[in-house]
């Protein structure tokens, strides 16, 4: 029974080990309660349903225009909405924001994917699918089945996207 148990412990934390070398190989979750129902304004006056974009593989980008970090990544998410559209990939940009601003913003830097005023609900949804520290940007992927397969806090890499491709 003893060289059971050490066995079944050394087997216990070799899974851990591996689990924890493997960051692409994320646990699914479930994003925040509520995530699914939700609605945001537009900048331009429409809405962006969350509902709408169940179904198919989906970057939300938590971020606002006084953060740098968020838009420095912005022409990247871009360029990867565009690149990635035609194979079922939908990105949503949630501003963590005001609507002034924001409108200013997109003025000077069109961005091609939808864009919700999502305020300090924003800042609270953002916790509820994993942002424990409310920093931003702060970007969640959800796979084709609605569940959280990635979150990254900070600037979003080419490798992140790259990465994210392999996920849906």
């Amino acid at each position: 029974l003893g060289l059971t148990a050490a066995g079944a412990g050394i087997l216990g934390v070799g899974a851990a080990w591996w689990r924890a070398q493997t960051p692409d190989a994320p646990v699914p979750t479930a994003p925040a309660e509520g995530f699914w129902t939700s609605q945001f304004e537009t900048p331009q006056g429409g809405t962006v349903s969350m509902g709408a974009l169940q179904g198919r593989p989906l970057l939300v980008n938590f971020w606002a225009t006084w953060c740098a970090p968020c838009v420095e990544e912005l022409p990247l998410i871009n360029d990867f909405y565009r690149q990635n559209k035609v194979n079922g990939w939908q990105v949503v940009g949630l501003a963590v924001d005001k609507l002034a601003p924001v409108q200013a913003f997109l003025q000077k830097m069109p961005l091609d994917f939808p864009i919700g005023m999502a305020g300090l609900v924003g800042a609270e949804l953002s916790r509820g699918m994993g942002n424990l520290v409310g920093g931003l940007p702060f970007s969640v992927v959800l796979g084709r089945n609605g569940m959280v397969l990635q979150r990254k806090m900070g600037r979003i890499t080419d490798a992140d996207l790259s990465n994210w491709l392999r996920l849906k």
